[in-house]
């Protein structure tokens, strides 16, 4: 059974006090850089995986999509998408990203945020989505990156005083379950190599064209103290491929 920790209410009702749950992308530290990688989406048929609230969905249709799906395992997040949305060229399927089977050259678009970190067989879904797309057609997508995800331990170590000390990696190379704490116990993430991430879009055929690890905007850094040791170490990855 694949995890589905977003329908825990302890977990959902944490999840919902988040910035970016409450606030929407302009909160998501890695936005700024994940918009200016996504192509042009005016007509374009776009598919969101992972989609949660719904954010890029509606945010896809702002730069005037034809069409959006926007996919999520959660019963609890698609339910607060659609009290989101009033847009009929939205709509929004219950199904766990691993099972997902559109036809070929259904979308001209493939995006994700922040989930495949929570899936195992991410080779698989790669080619589920390069069989998905027009030729010409784009994958963008990010993931919380492998130096944030190799321990158990997903936290700083930290000093009597309470103070980031440093941020360690340990069985970086050790591909595998991650059994964390993330809002609340149990949470299962898989760890990857950055090459595992590289290897596994081209293996299905893309070509990669841009690779990012960013930081926070300059915005974020100036109004939100604790922004300044995203600095120390890189908590995001992003991909863009192109069929």
């Amino acid at each position: 059974m694949k995890q589905n920790k977003y329908d825990d209410i302890q977990f959902f009702s944490e999840y919902e006090k988040m910035p970016r749950s409450v606030k929407g992308l302009e909160a998501a530290g890695e936005w700024h850089v994940l918009k200016t990688l996504l192509p042009e989406l005016k007509n374009k048929s776009v598919l969101d995986l992972g989609c949660g609230f719904g954010w890029h969905c509606r945010y896809a249709r702002e730069q005037q999509a034809s069409s959006v799906i926007g996919v999520d395992i959660s019963e609890k997040m698609l339910q607060k998408a659609r009290e989101k949305t009033d847009d009929p060229a939205i709509s929004y399927i219950q199904m766990p990203i691993e099972e997902i089977d559109f036809s070929n050259g259904q979308f001209d678009v493939v995006l994700s945020s922040l989930a495949f970190h929570y899936i195992q067989s991410f080779r698989e879904v790669c080619k589920k989505v390069y069989d998905s797309l027009k030729p010409e057609g784009s994958f963008v997508f990010s993931v919380e990156h492998p130096i944030f995800t190799s321990r158990d331990e997903q936290d700083w170590y930290y000093d009597d005083k309470g103070n980031r000390l440093h941020w360690a990696v340990d069985h970086y190379q050790s591909e595998g379950i991650r059994e964390t704490t993330f809002l609340t116990n149990n949470v299962i993430k898989y760890h990857r190599t950055i090459s595992t991430y590289l290897n596994d879009v081209m293996k299905a055929g893309f070509t990669i064209s841009a690779v990012e690890e960013p930081i926070p905007s300059v915005e974020m850094l100036n109004t939100i103290p604790d922004m300044k040791d995203e600095l120390r170490r890189p908590m995001f990855l992003i991909i863009s491929a192109k069929k």
